[in-house]
């Protein structure tokens, strides 16, 4: 028999946050003595079991167990109490949050999954984890340098079609570490789809540091705030996708 609750409200916690902005707080947030109505679909609630048995893997142990303890111990080093106030600021960068995740971790060889086109910043961020004292090894995502018409893609899905053209290969860029035997794995840049490949791949944890956005910086985030010309446009028309000669 189907769950009737299959044809209720959607997960959607962002509205959660868009009815409470004012209030400056969500259901979540609040504690029980304080606890504000809980909006529409919320899975604290409708899901209780599932969150409830989530958090149970967090006991004992386990590597999900100590990544899950280590990650909010680096959540509360990274914000700074204010003398005097209950504000706090934040004081470290993400590359300084990973590094202290991965010491606490215990973790020695850090993977790197680059993209071609952001070697000089693994290059740097190679300098900086060494310095740290951690074993760096980085794989370039056109390892192999294999056109990309072998992927079975027709010449005009090339950026410059009619020029040799090397494909991504994240699979390639997983095993390569997995073999190495690193203990955590950062990825630089890779495409979209092409990072889920890497991920999906590798042993070690992944986290990302740079994420490819080629019109904002490598700043996805730029879309999604209020004046942004891009984020004014995805709202009033869908995007449009050329279509290309698939022969």
């Amino acid at each position: 028999m189907s769950d009737p609750r299959d044809k209720e409200t959607p997960l959607s916690c962002a509205s959660c946050s868009a009815v409470w902005q004012k209030q400056g707080a969500t259901s979540c947030w609040s504690g029980p003595e304080s606890s504000l109505p809980r909006p529409g679909y919320c899975p604290s609630e409708r899901e209780e079991e599932v969150i409830a048995d989530a958090f149970a893997l967090y006991s004992g142990d386990s590597e999900d167990a100590r990544l899950a303890r280590v990650a909010a111990e680096v959540e509360g080093l990274c914000y700074q109490p204010i003398p005097g106030s209950d504000a706090v600021n934040a004081r470290w960068t993400r590359v300084e949050d990973t590094i202290a995740l991965a010491k606490l971790m215990g973790y020695q060889k850090i993977g790197i999954a680059t993209c071609i086109g952001l070697l000089e910043e693994t290059n740097r961020l190679s300098a900086i984890l060494e310095a740290q004292g951690f074993e760096p090894l980085s794989v370039c995502c056109k390892a192999g340098s294999i056109d990309k018409l072998a992927l079975g893609i027709s010449e005009s899905y090339k950026v410059r079609p009619g020029t040799f053209e090397p494909a991504c290969n994240p699979i390639a860029q997983a095993e390569l570490l997995n073999k190495a035997g690193s203990d955590m794995n950062i990825i630089v840049g890779l495409c979209v789809g092409h990072d889920m490949l890497f991920a999906k791949h590798s042993r070690a944890p992944v986290t990302t540091l740079v994420v490819k956005d080629r019109v904002t910086g490598h700043n996805p985030a730029a879309v999604l705030y209020g004046q942004n010309f891009y984020y004014k446009r995805l709202q009033k028309q869908p995007l449009v996708i050329p279509e290309r000669d698939k022969s």
